[in-house]
């Protein structure tokens, strides 16, 4: 039997970091859709994805009204379509072979993948708003991804040389266990959550290179906080990751989420973040932080769910 959960995980895994055109109907059924850099996984198990759209657009209404969306990761010859999508153009489907999907929003044609979603729900977000999909289907093919850098197309040959000049991103994996998280040494006397930096293999791959360090067994899950370090000029997004066994390495053990169990955590911005999970835990209402490592915004998802 064809293990649909690990397909959309590693769907997740491969296409989140392509150029993707977000695409909905309208009430009279017509079909509408925008460019987007990126998308984000949030869930497995519900299977759920987010991406956002400005208050500024003039789809803004018709999206977050919408009952779904379609996410479609363009491939690398289809520069023109994220252009076409990206300009106010009258019609853009005019010029794009597409097709309703089988939860009814529109599927391109020649993509990498599409993820074909209900909406889940509409988060409020500042000058934004966040759709959380939840995945009804999808279909990921072997053609490769289109990226977006710094004012330019790249497809994966140029892959590597365009994340070694960008920006840095940090992984940060917050595995729990019975009320305990995880945290290593820091070298300084002092102890972290388990980080890493993001190579050329992207960030579902290095979260999962990092887990695999700690010695324990856990699933790389849900987005918990997105935020910069503008003194560093790191990006850092930070994952709960459930562990299911094992045995920590040398440097590293679990702690209480209590004032006690935190002393020790030498960086702030992660001990505000374990603060903030501890809370969240007794009350049972979670959400996904954004800002930086000094202050931001909590998006709160439906109470008693998790990011």
């Amino acid at each position: 039997m064809i293990d649909q959960r690990r397909l959309l995980r590693d769907a997740f895994g491969t296409f989140m970091t392509g150029v993707t055109v977000v695409t909905t109907l309208d009430t009279q059924g017509n079909p509408l859709g925008f460019t987007a850099n990126s998308f984000s996984s949030v869930s497995l198990e519900p299977p759920l994805l987010l991406v956002s759209i400005a208050r500024s657009s003039r789809n803004y209404d018709a999206f977050h009204d919408a009952r779904g969306f379609a996410v479609n990761v363009l491939s690398e010859g289809q520069k023109e379509v994220s252009n076409t999508f990206a300009r106010p153009v009258p019609d853009r489907f005019a010029t794009v072979s597409w097709r309703l999907g089988p939860h009814g929003f529109p599927v391109l044609e020649g993509v990498s993948a599409w993820f074909d979603c209900r909406m889940h729900q509409v988060i409020e977000a500042g000058d934004h708003a966040i759709l959380l999909g939840h995945v009804e289907a999808f279909e990921a093919g072997s053609l490769p991804g289109l990226g977006y850098y710094r004012g330019g197309y790249f497809t994966p040959v140029r892959t590597a040389d365009a994340i070694g000049t960008g920006p840095a991103v940090l992984v940060i994996a917050i595995i729990e266990k019975a009320g305990q998280v995880l945290l290593v040494d820091d070298g300084q006397g002092g102890l972290v959550l388990p980080s890493s930096r993001v190579g050329p293999e992207g960030a579902s791959a290095t979260l999962r290179t990092l887990i695999a360090s700690t010695g324990i067994a856990a699933e790389p899950g849900l987005i918990y906080a997105v935020y910069e370090d503008v003194r560093r000029g790191l990006q850092h997004l930070a994952y709960l990751c459930p562990a299911t066994c094992g045995q920590p390495v040398r440097g590293a053990g679990f702690v209480d989420l209590s004032p006690a169990g935190l002393a020790d955590v030498s960086d702030p911005a992660m001990r505000s973040m374990l603060e903030r999970l501890s809370e969240e835990n007794r009350l049972g209402n979670h959400g996904i932080y954004s800002g930086n490592q000094d202050a931001g915004e909590v998006y709160r998802l439906t109470k008693g769910s998790r990011p």
